[in-house]
């Protein structure tokens, strides 16, 4: 009995398959929402992205213990995103560019929210004595490491790219 094709899929396999193989996701804080405003008499802040840089990993040198937000928020979805992404492969072999992208935005998301989580709930280091001096005399009230202002933890979110941008 010789075989029919009924219905040639294959440029939307191979479609779906490019995507997939082709498409980064980023979570983070991008280069190009990371700046941050002065406040009133302050002189230009780091951005964001050295703010969560330095908050992730400390800076000894100048007394400031590492608080770990990224990377744990991320390992904490770990296991939700990487059966996302299963599911995302699944649908590429079968043609579904959609599904790859729709995968792709959820396990953005996914890490994202994560991430927010972990800045608001920790735990982390208490903030030193100095720090919070500096946070009163700034009319701040709260006590809990990296939400000062919301900017650090608005500033998390996810890009999807082709890889090789």
């Amino acid at each position: 009995m010789p075989l029919v094709v009924k219905k040639d899929r294959t440029e939307a396999v191979l479609s779906a398959v490019a995507d997939l193989v082709k498409t980064k996701l980023l979570v983070g804080i991008p280069a190009e929402t990371a700046d941050r405003a002065a406040e009133a008499g302050e002189p230009q802040p780091p951005n964001n992205a050295t703010i969560g840089y330095a908050m992730e990993f400390g800076l000894p040198e100048r007394n400031i213990p590492a608080r770990p937000h990224l990377l744990p928020g991320v390992q904490a979805v770990l296991p939700q995103a990487v059966s996302r992404l299963r599911t995302a492969g699944t649908a590429a072999i079968d043609g579904d560019s959609g599904a790859v992208t729709k995968a792709y935005h959820t396990v953005g998301l996914l890490a994202q929210n994560a991430i927010r989580a972990k800045i608001t709930e920790g735990p982390f280091v208490p903030l030193s004595p100095r720090t919070l001096a500096r946070r009163r005399a700034r009319g701040r009230k709260g006590e809990k490491p990296l939400t000062d202002t919301g900017a650090l933890r608005a500033a998390y979110t996810y890009v999807i790219r082709g890889k090789g941008r």
